[in-house]
């Protein structure tokens, strides 16, 4: 019989610490203290990163790129810059679940040995380290997904993007902490316990992929590779400030990637990056494509990467209230001033209404979700004995839905997938805007609503999350009298406005979505460019 679960955890997270160099590891003397919430300026403030860390790991992922070809930086620099910044990340966050480092400084090694030799880079990722979240699997490494039933056993082979990745030049230095089952909006789970917020230690980082956005927001990684099946991308995003894109099924490869429910694709997981700025989410997508990778997974799709150009004046139909749970105050002030800012650089403005589309798509993916009865969450706690986590109740409470019932929910799903595309077809559509999430940031455990984002998974749309540039603020973004005495609609709507905070969430950065229809990659992310410019105007 194995340990018990709880013996199992800690000594995945003693070694998970104790594979951290000493040289990495932060000096007592300037540890912030668990009281200081915001812990994004620790690099600059410290004294403990040299310029040149600091040169390195603030720039984007594209500027590096060129500093590598070129010579500049050497791929040693880099990764060991990274990989510092990603270990005191992950000593003020808990953001990681593996650190590759000696791998990757081995790489890094012969990267800049073959770009010395030859004059030529190895790829189009020569040199750049990217972190990956912890689904998808390294040779000799765990994939755990939050369960103590998978520790100790490491993959025999690489998931299909990490081997793309790699012979793209690309080095692989840390994978980062997921939920249990990736199934939970906010990461925690019993193996390596909650990831924080940089910006707000006291707030959630999201998830699923809410170790890379941790990662990403304090600075230890410039690109990161997540997974979205309700918002799994997008909510990180949101929940940090950062860019992402949630791509329709079959743009980028899955292959040998791990699952919390392996097998169900009713509704497909997809992965995508995650980045500071714009320009690296748009390179990142492009160049995974130009890899060819349906040559490797058999479930992508053999569409190149495509050159469009949209139109100045685009149609944007905004979806300011999903009739199910009512955005908090700051998502609405958003939402109104890039409306306003679009108008007024000349693009066409309509309404756009859920018409219970979206209340029933969110109800559809909840009975996918839990349709083998949580069988397959159940085999993964079972060998260690590990209880469910109390996030995880309707995994636990669910009952079998049977072949039969399954198959009805596939006619509901494509019979909505069709309402849904003779809407947008009708209206003349170029994208909808709308809210991420009905609000900014929340505190740990109370992340509740997730119907933004699961209804474009449901339809299996392109989406991108990014940042408007707008921040919480407690002295305007407080409730209306309006809005205290408002009839609630449910209880999702009635914890969203009981819990809402607008002293714990001050400060925070404002996302919105973008969203185009299916298999639209390029399109939404020059749409969202020009949504971007719009409201910087």
């Amino acid at each position: 019989m194995p340990g018990s679960w709880k013996e199992i955890a800690a000594k995945k997270r003693a070694a998970l610490l104790d594979s951290i160099p000493e040289e990495w590891r932060i000096p007592a003397n300037i540890l912030p203290p668990e009281s200081q919430l915001d812990v994004t300026a620790f690099p600059q403030k410290s004294g403990w990163f040299t310029a040149e860390e600091l040169e390195i790991t603030n720039s984007s992922a594209t500027v590096l790129l060129k500093r590598l070809r070129s010579g500049k930086y050497s791929s040693e620099q880099v990764t060991k810059a990274f990989c510092k910044r990603a270990s005191a990340a992950h000593q003020l966050t808990n953001c990681l679940s593996e650190t590759l480092f000696d791998l990757a400084l081995r790489t890094a090694r012969t990267l800049d040995e073959h770009l010395a030799t030859t004059g030529q880079p190895i790829g189009p990722l020569h040199g750049l380290p990217i972190s990956i979240k912890d689904n998808f699997q390294v040779r000799g490494t765990d994939a755990t997904l939050g369960f103590s039933s998978l520790v100790g056993k490491p993959s025999p082979f690489n998931s299909t993007l990490v081997d793309l990745l790699l012979a793209a030049g690309a080095i692989v230095y840390v994978k980062t902490n997921v939920p249990t089952a990736m199934m939970i909006a906010e990461t925690v789970n019993n193996v390596f316990g909650r990831t924080l917020n940089p910006r707000n230690r006291k707030l959630t980082s999201g998830g699923s992929s809410g170790g890379e956005s941790a990662l990403i927001a304090f600075g230890g990684s410039c690109l990161g590779v997540g997974s979205d099946i309700g918002g799994s991308l997008r909510i990180p995003a949101a929940c940090t400030g950062l860019w992402t894109l949630r791509p329709s099924a079959g743009r980028f490869p899955t292959a040998k990637t791990r699952s919390g429910l392996a097998g169900q694709e009713a509704v497909m997981s997809v992965n995508g990056p995650l980045a500071p700025d714009l320009a690296t989410i748009a390179t990142y997508s492009q160049k995974v494509v130009e890899l060819s990778p349906w040559l490797d997974d058999p479930k992508c799709l053999p569409i190149p990467w495509r050159k469009v150009d949209v139109s100045k004046k685009l149609k944007i139909g905004v979806l300011w209230d999903d009739d199910v749970v009512l955005p908090t105050p700051p998502i609405r002030r958003a939402l109104q001033l890039a409306v306003d800012k679009l108008r007024r650089a000349g693009h066409d403005i309509v309404e756009w209404k859920s018409e219970g589309m979206h209340e029933r798509a969110a109800r559809l993916i909840a009975r996918m979700f839990v349709s083998d009865g949580g069988k397959s969450v159940r085999a993964l706690l079972a060998p260690t004995r590990e209880p469910f986590r109390p996030e995880m109740r309707s995994y636990e409470d669910a009952a079998e839905l049977g072949v039969y019932n399954m198959w009805q929910i596939h006619l509901e799903r494509n019979d909505l997938q069709s309402k849904y595309l003779d809407r947008w077809n009708a209206a003349g559509l170029d994208a909808i805007l709308c809210p991420t999430a009905p609000y900014a940031a929340v505190e740990h455990d109370k992340f509740r609503y997730v119907g933004y984002t699961c209804v474009y998974n449901c339809l299996d749309y392109s989406a991108v999350s990014f940042p408007t540039g707008l921040r919480v603020d407690k002295q305007v973004d407080g409730f209306s009298a309006e809005d205290q005495t408002r009839e609630t609609r449910n209880e999702f709507d009635q914890k969203t406005k009981d819990e809402y905070n607008v002293e714990a969430i001050d400060g925070q950065p404002i996302n919105l979505q973008l969203v185009a229809r299916r298999l639209e990659e390029e399109k939404v992310l020059a749409m969202a460019e020009k949504v971007s410019d719009a409201l910087k105007a």
